[in-house]
């Protein structure tokens, strides 16, 4: 399982890369994995001030729908437009074309209790 060391993780299966007070979140290949093959991402947040754990969008998978939840309170600035015509990009390139959205964090704090790779290996017992 691949598990990037440069980014943070939550409990809920979403990844973060914190570039100073912005970050990039997308869902961790394991959380893809287990969804199985993505057919629709539904995101409709932009510009909208979120509060860590609150949904910012769903994620649609041939058997399920998931909620999405955001690691950090914060403001969505973008969302990655290459999901509308090829959601299947969360399924092969979770870390990289497959991201979500990008967020203005609020509160740096609340970066304090997301995991580091280590840590999100042991969670999912890697």
């Amino acid at each position: 399982m691949n598990i990037p060391e440069n980014l943070k993780y939550s409990k809920d299966h979403e990844w973060m890369k914190i570039d100073g007070d912005t970050a990039t979140v997308g869902i961790t290949e394991y959380a893809q994995h287990e969804l199985g093959d993505i057919v629709y991402v539904d995101i409709n947040t932009v510009g909208k001030a979120l509060a860590a754990n609150e949904i910012f969008g769903t994620v649609e998978a041939v058997k399920t729908v998931s909620d999405l939840l955001l690691p950090v309170t914060g403001t969505i600035t973008e969302v990655n437009p290459a999901l509308d015509g090829n959601p299947e990009l969360v399924n092969t390139d979770p870390y990289g074309e497959g991201w979500m959205v990008k967020v203005k964090i609020t509160n740096a704090s609340d970066t304090d209790h997301l995991m580091d790779a280590a840590a999100y290996a042991a969670l999912i017992g890697e």
